[in-house]
């Protein structure tokens, strides 16, 4: 355990350490023990702002933490292994205040990223739309030039906190029939007119996620809330994508980590046969299994981390870590689960919970069999 603790902190500040002290603090006061759909949405967002969760890679300029993508993958995977869908919801407010930081004019910025950062308003990105995920050439949505900036008209599906978002930023393409190089990025704001929510908070199969639909009816913005425009938006959605990835494998080792912690437990209390379950050589063999691959995990997804630090590509990286955490956390939930028999389905313990989370980790930014086929390119010659 102590040299396994060691490859998991190799690399972090002082700061950074202390950060994910309180992320696991902030996991057992507000996540645990299944209330957090009770704090699910932007109720939760200033209990995460008062410890630096939505600004962990804005600079300090606008009240951000900084920290490296290896601080913030580890995060995501304390929050995951108490709530997939808070951990998600929390990343993604804190990703567009990121992403805001690095591109938005300094008046745009100033005006969006310290609220954001504050945990006053609540954000998504959108991408996918009802005929257009994985591929991003088929989006639909359109921008078309208006005197002083666009018009925006479409329709995004399945964009996590679009239930209660303020703030989103649309990928629209400028230009029929350039595929990806005429989409753009815009700062929406869902307060204005031309901006419709689809959904209700019943038809999301994880609350948490804060998962909806919206439209855009001739959506009016000035030119100043282009992000990226045509022919660098696509660079800066993979670039996003890929990042994703990574902190989706870390959670996913978040979640098995939990349940092993939770299937270890109940193993030394209950007792079967005059013994506790750990000390029946196939029950245990079952965990110490799960912790190998785990161990395994947990190194693709921090080395595709630091990868992701050193600027190098991180593609094909970020694509092995997420197929083979997710893989993992599909399988080993399910066992663990299974291995407490009809305990383990009690509301108290996070199996039931983690199983549909790791069934969407293997579907949202890129399937796995998507990046499979991925992976198998560097094979062909």
């Amino acid at each position: 355990q102590a040299q396994s603790f060691q490859i998991r902190m190799k690399g972090l500040t002082d700061d950074e350490l202390a950060l994910l002290e309180h992320t696991r603090a902030f996991a057992r006061e507000h996540l645990d023990s299944g209330r957090s759909p009770l704090l699910a949405g932007k109720a939760l967002l200033p209990l995460a702002a008062d410890i630096g969760l939505l600004g962990l890679q804005v600079p300090h300029a606008l009240g951000g933490r900084g920290v490296s993508f290896q601080c913030k993958a580890r995060v995501a995977e304390v929050l995951a292994a108490a709530d997939f869908g808070v951990a998600m919801a929390l990343i993604n407010t804190h990703n567009v205040a990121e992403h805001l930081s690095r591109l938005a004019s300094a008046e745009v910025a100033k005006h969006w990223v310290p609220r954001l950062v504050a945990g006053q308003l609540s954000a998504c990105t959108a991408l996918t739309e009802p005929g257009a995920g994985s591929d991003v050439s088929a989006i639909q949505t359109r921008a078309v030039a208006v005197p002083g900036g666009w018009e925006l008209t479409g329709s995004k599906a399945w964009i996590i906190n679009a239930m209660h978002t303020d703030l989103v930023i649309v990928y629209a393409q400028t230009q029929v029939g350039a595929g990806t190089a005429g989409i753009a990025a815009f700062v929406v704001d869902s307060a204005q007119p031309g901006f419709e929510r689809l959904t209700t908070s019943e038809s999301s199969p994880m609350p948490s996620l804060g998962t909806g639909d919206f439209r855009l009816t001739n959506y009016r913005c000035s030119s100043a809330h282009m992000l990226s425009p045509p022919g660098e938006a696509f660079k800066d959605i993979m670039q996003g994508i890929n990042g994703a990835r990574v902190y989706v494998a870390a959670m996913c080792c978040g979640m098995v980590d939990k349940a092993l912690q939770v299937a270890s437990a109940y193993g030394n209390s209950r007792q079967t046969f005059g013994k506790p379950l750990l000390g029946h050589q196939s029950w245990r063999w079952q965990l110490a299994n799960a912790a190998v691959e785990l161990e395994a995990a947990r190194l693709l997804t921090y080395q595709a981390a630091s990868t992701i630090d050193e600027g190098k590509s991180v593609q094909i990286a970020a694509a092995k870590a997420k197929v083979f955490a997710t893989q993992i956390a599909q399988k080993y939930v399910s066992t663990l689960m299974h291995a407490m028999g009809a305990e383990g389905l009690k509301a108290q313990y996070p199996f039931a919970q983690h199983l549909l989370a790791a069934q969407i980790a293997g579907l949202v930014d890129g399937s796995t069999e998507m990046l499979l086929e991925q992976i198998a390119r560097e094979f062909r010659n």
